[in-house]
């Protein structure tokens, strides 16, 4: 028996979010999924989530993750511990609100969604390293476990990598916005690739407006930044795994959508 997990790269604003709900039902009936993982952590204008976004997404998605937006919009805190379709980093300070993992019973078997962030080029956190050990080797009982690694620097995702290949079925690389090329199956068994890429607008900067970003880069001036609405995509991977927890196939997938004008 195997399962079939799809996840879709960083929602990021409106037109990510209309992106993905207008895409997912077909990416459904094409890839037949078991799991549908969508990381959030952008949803809300591209900062954060709110509890009315949170409500729409999770209609089309079994497990929403997030990253170092988490805490952008005040709010979440109000009603985070309440919801069950949410994680957020599990190597966040200890006492934070939420949960970093969710177990979901797929096929009658246990399946770990583990959100995790990095400290390279990021703001301080608990070592992501341990964190993840001792859960995975707290949870050994479940076979399979999926991992989005929200980080900075493609090294420290590559080390994460082979730093878990066979403890744990998949690592899928968030955050960049980017799509990287470098999927495949690690020497032990785990899926892994640097980053699913970004749901939204392709014609700007991290599915930003270039012009605002453009500002901060020349003149160091510090532009809000505002979400784009062209060249939309959705971004993100397939993976197949056995009912051991070892990985079968990882293959990346970016499904363009044309939205009414």
């Amino acid at each position: 028996m195997q399962i079939r997990i799809l996840f879709v790269g960083d929602i990021v604003g409106k037109p990510g979010r209309n992106t993905f709900k207008s895409l997912i039902d077909d990416l459904k009936r094409e890839y037949e999924p078991d799991v549908v993982i969508a990381n959030a952590e952008n949803a809300a204008d591209g900062f954060g989530i709110t509890k009315k976004i949170y409500d729409d997404l999770s209609k089309y998605a079994d497990v929403l993750t997030m990253g170092n937006h988490v805490w952008d919009k005040e709010e979440i805190f109000s009603w985070i511990d309440d919801v069950d379709k949410i994680i957020r980093p599990v190597n966040l300070p200890v006492g934070s609100a939420g949960c970093g993992f969710k177990i979901l019973t797929v096929k009658g078997m246990d399946v770990m969604v583990i959100n995790a962030i990095g400290r390279v080029f990021m703001n301080p956190v608990d070592s992501p390293f341990s964190v993840l050990d001792e859960l995975i080797d707290r949870y050994s009982n479940v076979s399979i476990k999926f991992i989005d690694f929200h980080a900075e620097a493609t090294s420290e995702k590559q080390a994460i990598g082979w730093f878990l290949d066979g403890k744990v079925s998949a690592i899928v690389g968030t955050h960049t916005h980017v799509q990287t090329a470098d999927e495949r199956i690690l020497p032990k068994g785990t899926a892994y690739i640097s980053d699913a890429g970004m749901t939204g607008c392709h014609d700007g900067i991290l599915g930003f407006k270039y012009e605002e970003a453009l500002e901060r880069f020349i003149k160091a001036i510090p532009k809000r930044l505002k979400v784009c609405k062209t060249n939309l995509k959705l971004d993100g991977v397939i993976i197949d795994i056995d009912d051991s927890g070892k990985a079968l196939k990882i293959q990346r997938i970016s499904k363009p959508f044309k939205a009414d004008k």
